[in-house]
């Protein structure tokens, strides 16, 4: 009985997302109702090749995901390879269009990649290391654009930006508490298991220039998401300008990371609304808009699990060839090798 309820759980939770998508997404429109026709001209306007170049751009930009979450799970040492590494991460993105938040991709990606890497604990760390450069980054990228908006932000702006850094900051200092509380009370057989962890973290402290990097690359992939956005929006009619995406796009993106619905549909076009309309954006537009990048990151989804059943190929392949190799060369000189793994 307890392993049926174990098994009906996700699909519950599934559905009660999807079901909160529906019902913000059938609020939203409710209550843009008088502008349903203007919000579905405002999608028309974008060519289909300019949205299938948006779609192209979208994936290219999560190639630079792969290499960033290579290169944290490596520097923990986790040594994976770039096909590997690729495998794992779309095989996430493709798990976001199903799963809470994003924060259900990275379960799968590091999964993944820990039946690949030398260590798990180096992937598990390096896993949440990158997410967190990546919710950092957003973070960076947000208050680039409120400092590009001294006068044009107005009070309800201000205190919705403020209120966001307050509660990250809040959040912050009471997971570094928690941190210190839970490492002195931790018992000395748990604090040997731990020592592979601990290993990982030092591997990379060591290694800080890296990690800059990294965060460069995390900074490169937001500001790549945000500035596709702002084309698409550009394509469809409703021209802004680019700093205003700067701030917006960060806040909305945020707030889909709440597993209150899938994948934070419905969410971030009600933020993306409410934060562009001091700016004269009128609301029916800016959700024409945000419905339009969804459809780019569905349709990017589904093409990451497309990607992750290639790469996932590609890797086994080479990982056949790289058994049969000392046995080919054998059978010429009979010398004898230990076979090269990815």
């Amino acid at each position: 009985m307890t392993t049926e309820k174990a098994k009906i759980a996700p699909w519950k939770g599934a559905l009660l997302r999807w079901g909160g998508s529906a019902l913000v997404l059938a609020l939203l429109l409710w209550l843009l109702r008088a502008h349903l026709p203007e919000m579905l001209a405002t999608m028309r306007r974008v060519p289909p090749a300019a949205w299938l170049v948006v779609l192209a751009g979208y994936i290219g930009t999560h190639l630079i995901g792969v290499s960033k979450w290579r290169l944290m799970v490596n520097l923990a040492g986790a040594e994976i390879s770039w096909p590997v590494a690729a495998r794992c991460y779309f095989a996430g993105l493709f798990a976001n269009m199903f799963l809470p938040s994003i924060v259900g991709g990275d379960v799968v990606r590091a999964g993944l990649g820990m039946t690949a890497g030398k260590s798990r604990a180096s992937v598990l760390l390096g896993s949440f290391l990158d997410r967190l450069l990546d919710v950092l980054a957003l973070a960076g990228v947000g208050a680039f654009g409120a400092l590009m908006l001294p006068t044009a932000l107005d009070a309800r702006s201000r205190r919705i930006f403020w209120m966001f850094a307050a509660v990250s900051l809040a959040g912050l200092a009471a997971a570094l508490a928690a941190w210190k509380l839970f490492a002195a009370r931790v018992p000395l057989r748990v604090r040997r298991k731990l020592v592979r962890v601990r290993q990982a973290w030092r591997s990379m402290a060591e290694r800080k220039a890296w990690v800059a990097l990294a965060f460069t690359m995390a900074v490169a992939v937001q500001s790549g998401f945000l500035i596709l956005m702002a084309h698409l929006s550009t394509l469809s009619g409703m021209v802004i300008a680019l700093h205003l995406w700067f701030f917006a796009f960060p806040l909305a993106k945020l707030s889909a990371m709440l597993p209150l619905t899938q994948g934070g549909l419905g969410v971030r076009e009600v933020a993306l609304a409410a934060l562009l309309a001091p700016f004269g954006a009128p609301p029916p537009k800016t959700v024409a808009v945000g419905l339009l990048w969804e459809t780019i990151v569905y349709a990017g989804g589904l093409l990451a699990g497309l990607l992750a059943l290639i790469f996932g190929r590609a890797t086994r392949q080479r990982a056949f060839d790289g058994l049969a190799a000392p046995d080919k060369q054998n059978l010429g000189n009979g010398a004898v090798s230990s076979p090269r793994f990815l």
